[in-house]
């Protein structure tokens, strides 16, 4: 029989995290928080914005509120979302620049130019 570890405050933290991090697992949820980076949207303005159906928009935006990533508010019968906290931007961006950065370096080893890389000169 395995002993059940007790679930320390550092474990509930990662476990935390490794939820706030499924966000960032989709291309769709991705383009929700970067289109939301600037003000509130309506749930059809979303959709519009990027070419979703409303039922699979409806779907990621539950997602992003359950994991506390957007908020919403109700205007008669429409929903608003927003990023609700804009350090995730600052996230999003940091991930973002790793992964052009990668690009770049992945570019420059194909075509054979020489490669450096940034903070290590």
């Amino acid at each position: 029989m395995t002993e059940r570890r007790p679930a320390t405050r550092e474990r509930i933290i990662c476990s935390y995290h490794a939820e706030m991090c499924r966000v960032f697992s989709h291309p769709t949820r991705l383009e929700i928080l970067n289109v939301l980076r600037t003000n509130e949207m309506s749930v059809g303005e979303l959709a519009k914005r990027l070419s979703l159906g409303m039922g699979n928009l409806s779907q990621h935006l539950s997602m992003m509120k359950e994991r506390r990533i957007l908020e919403s508010r109700k205007t008669g019968n429409q929903v608003f979302y927003r990023v609700a906290n804009l350090k995730m931007l600052k996230a999003f961006d940091l991930l973002r620049e790793i992964l052009m950065e990668q690009i770049e370096k992945e570019s420059r080893l194909l075509s054979g130019r020489p490669v450096s890389v940034k903070g290590r000169e």
